[in-house]
């Protein structure tokens, strides 16, 4: 059943294709809301490896063609999950641009245009506290957009 709660407002999802992700988009939707996903998988939706500063930029740029705010931002997308037995360099870095970079770069892109009383939701984890073997690049990137969170509440309260 749709409502109109969240009508005309504008959400961002990364990771939006499946899962947790997918679930947090059609609710939004269900609610009213134009919600625009950005995931690395195929699909109807914008495709692009937030990773990649230029993708961040690029899907910026459609959803501000279209508005001119931005009512919800929620940074979802899934880091590698790789511990310290077979996690590469490249690899480690690639879970922190997913998991902090990208988040703090949409933030930074989306921020001129954030409506009042926007909200910001980043999507951690307790593995940022209470970690498991053989996942530190996961870990590293919960505990580093749980840090980032609190930094951008103080920076945009």
């Amino acid at each position: 059943m749709q409502t109109d709660t969240f009508k005309d407002k504008v959400v961002i999802v990364t990771g939006g294709a499946n899962g947790i992700g997918r679930c947090i988009a059609d609710e939004f939707r269900k609610e009213g809301a134009v919600v625009y996903v950005i995931d690395k998988q195929e699909g109807e939706h914008f495709v692009g490896d937030i990773s990649k500063k230029e993708v961040l930029e690029t899907f910026a740029s459609e959803v501000l063609s279209k508005h001119n705010k931005v009512d919800v931002i929620i940074n979802n997308a899934l880091p590698l999950m790789k511990g310290i037995d077979e996690c590469s360099y490249e690899e480690f870095q690639y879970a922190l641009s997913v998991g902090v970079t990208a988040p703090f770069y949409l933030v930074k892109l989306f921020m001129p245009h954030l409506a009042e009383g926007a909200s910001i939701i980043n999507i951690s984890s307790s593995r940022d506290r209470m970690s498991q073997p053989q996942t530190e690049s996961y870990t590293a990137a919960k505990g580093g957009i749980a840090a980032l969170t609190h930094a951008l509440a103080v920076s945009l309260s």
